[in-house]
């Protein structure tokens, strides 16, 4: 019997590189998206408006220096949703936070260690409510945040209906104090070479991003929040604690919006009951325009702070044209934020056919 040798095709060996590359864009297609988005941003700033200095590298840093609160807040947001949950409550913690360390420092003469302490205390108490009531009574998150921005916001008028403007030396010292860069300096008018800064809250906001980022990536509670997003009843047959992560997660985020605060009140330096109306939205859209649909399961710090990016980009836009009103800056970030939506929506539809 002679061995017969059938020629069959070859089927082709997938690039491994390829492979690869096409998982990663897969798993972060919403974060290539909106970094991409925000450098061709940027990069059209640097084109139109190179007559006035866009491309001097402290406006670029002041995209940091002016929303570090918002990141901060941002950050929180992003793990409350990743959970399926919400929060329009850190608006009105930030107005009392501010309002807090006002009264404190001005009319109480405390030291500005112990207010920022009693503050933060604030926010974990604030956030354990709120995560006690949702994660162990089941009651719809907006509901609860509801209840809790109307509080907070109530406690911001109870303090002072008056703005009170922060003098305590040490607060104003840190609020002013400016950290230079050794590098992307430019000599003025004068002969005298100017270094571009930065503010120790937009160092804290950084810090926050990384410790958050590495949180949700390589610890098992970081693990547990995607899992409880993505699908509870898949969770619960994992062996997770929902209720405990939930709860956890919703004061961690207390924290961080008084933290923001903190931050957001070292940049306004006074307090009145209005400030900060409106920042929980902001917080939201930056984190849905991040990558982090409001449906949970998937989110990103680092998108959510490309997303403030972003909302600061749009913000400088209309600042430099100057000639334009400012609530362009609503519009357009609404026209983005109904584009991450619908394109979410269309990721998840795509997800269902392959099923």
């Amino acid at each position: 019997m002679s061995n017969l040798k059938t020629n069959s095709p070859q089927q082709p060996q997938p690039n491994f590189f390829k492979v690869i590359a096409e998982k990663l864009l897969e798993r972060n297609f919403l974060l290539f998206v909106t970094i991409t988005l925000f450098i061709i941003m940027y990069i059209a700033g640097l084109i139109v408006y190179k007559d006035k200095n866009f491309a001097n590298l402290q406006v670029f840093l002041n995209l940091f220096t002016s929303n570090a609160g918002l990141i901060i807040v941002s950050v929180g947001m992003t793990m409350v949703l990743i959970t399926g949950g919400i929060d329009i409550s850190v608006g009105s913690v930030v107005a009392v936070t501010c309002m807090m360390l006002a009264a404190m420092m001005e009319k109480a003469h405390m030291g500005v260690v112990p207010a920022m302490l009693i503050v933060l205390v604030f926010g974990v108490i604030f956030g354990a409510i709120q995560g006690w009531l949702i994660a162990y009574l089941n009651i719809q998150p907006f509901i609860v945040t509801l209840a809790g921005m109307f509080f907070a916001r109530g406690l911001t008028a109870m303090i002072s209906l008056e703005m009170i403007t922060i003098t305590n030396e040490t607060f104003l010292a840190i609020a002013q104090k400016k950290i230079y860069l050794p590098f992307g300096g430019y000599v003025n008018k004068k002969g005298v070479m100017i270094y571009p800064y930065i503010y120790p809250t937009v160092i804290l906001a950084l810090i926050i991003v990384v410790l958050a980022y590495f949180l949700l990536k390589y610890t098992k509670f970081g693990r547990a929040i995607y899992a409880v997003g993505g699908k509870e009843q898949s969770a619960l047959l994992m062996g997770l604690n929902v209720k405990r992560t939930k709860f956890y997660v919703y004061i961690i985020n207390g924290f961080l919006a008084t933290l923001g605060g903190i931050a957001f009140c070292l940049n306004t330096s006074g307090a009145f009951v209005e400030l900060a109306r409106g920042f929980e939205m902001d917080a939201i859209a930056a984190t849905v325009i991040g990558g982090t649909p409001l449906t949970g399961g998937v989110g990103n710090v680092i998108g959510s702070l490309f997303g403030v990016l972003i909302k600061a980009t749009i913000e400088t836009f209309v600042s430099f044209q100057g000639n334009i009103s400012s609530w362009w800056s609503k519009i357009i970030i609404s026209a983005l934020l109904a584009f991450f939506i619908v394109l979410q929506s269309l990721l998840v539809m795509r997800k269902e056919k392959k099923r």
